[in-house]
């Protein structure tokens, strides 16, 4: 698809690099290194078996899940796909 000046295959090298930024960025998140006994937000004691499933876990089922929709709740990223939606 041309787009003016830009080269064949520009869109596209956009969406990989938009691809390859969220990975490295989800990858980035991942908890690495020893687990805590311990959740580091409300110190309530994490199960071993979370520690033994998710190496280098730092936080209780529920604060994670909290953190996990703050996160859903957020995101810079138009997802609807509509240019009039970015003008609203």
């Amino acid at each position: 698809m041309a787009s003016g000046w830009a080269h064949d295959g520009a869109v596209q090298d956009q969406i990989d690099a938009s691809i390859e930024d969220a990975v490295k960025q989800a990858r980035s998140r991942l908890p690495e290194g020893q687990s805590l006994t311990h959740c580091e937000e409300c110190g309530v004691a994490i199960p071993a078996e979370r520690q033994k499933i998710i190496p280098g876990v730092r936080l209780c089922v529920k604060c994670q899940q909290l953190l996990d929709e703050e996160e859903i709740n957020y995101s810079p990223i138009n997802r609807r796909g509509s240019k009039d939606s970015q003008l609203r």
